[in-house]
């Protein structure tokens, strides 16, 4: 099949991560295809295919070989994980936008277009919401509406849907972005850090037609900790020591004046405290406190030998505008 931007360098590059799904290989390549033609745009398919262990390889296969222009297959040797599958289609893409969707046909590809609109219009990072949502209430919807509310809580870029795979990123975007384990679904948060606009838009949800979903509740708790990591990144990734320093400061700050009570009932009033469960809970603190303080200390050391090592910023620039003429090497 030849499309008319098929010599062209690619302006949108779709990442699609793919486990198990032979069933929806051919709705997906129809789709798509369709949907990323009628934009009029250059574009190129990034299939990654995390293990599968079912037909799906020697479908994309075939579908690779009927649009070679279009279309490129990357297959891991085994299951690595939808971040990693994310990673690996992200780090070869050529598009000037990069679109991520899901391969089991839940999500529209007709919908991609309102995302580059969205993006068009200055947008950063686009993200799709699942209004009408067509999975599971209880298994499905109600973790995800507590999860989304907890996410944007802690992050503070405000979602309602970080689960929903269709999002579309401006190049640059994911550049600065590392990708491990479960982060992949927190892009839009990590890229905050870099000042970027970030917009959410209502997109289509359909039913599963073919297999099983591969997500369930065990995956939440992943969810939180890795909710944590973010945090931590977001925060205090180039200031360890203000967090590990302040527990420590705190526990050893409420470890002395324990002791201190301690001291003055031993001294002033003569009582006996060796036998007192307080004692030890001060000198816990104490040394809690101090242990708190020195990872705080590693922590910086770690960071600084990170950032200085190789040369990394700390800052992300938008754009500069200068006089180019002043700025000319002799």
């Amino acid at each position: 099949m030849t499309h008319p931007t098929a010599s062209a360098a690619p302006h949108v590059s779709v990442v699609v991560p793919l486990y198990n799904e032979e069933e929806s290989i051919a709705g997906l390549q129809t789709q798509l295809t369709a949907a990323l033609t009628g934009l009029g745009r250059p574009f190129e398919i990034i299939v990654v295919d995390d293990g599968s262990r079912d037909d799906s390889f020697a479908l994309l296969r075939r579908w690779q070989l009927q649009d070679p222009a279009h279309v490129r297959v990357v297959r891991f040797r085994r299951n690595f994980g939808q971040t990693a599958a994310f990673a690996a289609g992200f780090e070869r893409a050529r598009g000037e936008i990069i679109v991520t969707l899901d391969a089991d046909l839940q999500n529209d590809p007709a919908d991609i277009g309102l995302l580059l609109d969205k993006i068009a219009a200055g947008y950063d990072v686009v993200s799709g919401w699942r209004v009408q949502r067509q999975d599971a209430a209880l298994s499905r919807r109600l973790p995800s509406v507590i999860a989304n509310a907890l996410i944007s809580r802690v992050t503070g870029v405000t979602l309602h849907d970080y689960g929903c795979s269709l999002k579309a990123y401006r190049r640059e975007v994911l550049q600065n972005v590392r990708l491990y384990g479960e982060l992949h679904r927190f892009i839009p948060a990590i890229a905050s850090w870099m000042g970027t606009a970030v917009a959410e838009i209502p997109v289509s949800h359909r039913p599963r037609q073919f297999g099983r979903s591969k997500y369930n509740l065990s995956r939440t708790f992943r969810v939180i900790l890795d909710l944590i990591t973010v945090r931590f990144l977001l925060g205090y990734a180039t200031r360890p020591l203000h967090v590990f320093g302040g527990i420590g400061l705190t526990l050893g700050a409420v470890g002395t004046l324990i002791g201190m009570y301690l001291t003055y009932l031993k001294l002033i009033l003569g009582q006996s405290i060796g036998s007192r469960p307080l004692l030890l809970l001060a000198v816990l603190l104490v040394v809690l406190g101090v242990q708190m303080l020195s990872i705080g200390l590693l922590g910086e050391m770690t960071m600084r030998t990170y950032y200085e090592a190789q040369n990394k910023p700390i800052y992300a620039i938008r754009e500069i505008l200068e006089n180019q003429e002043a700025t000319q090497e002799p």
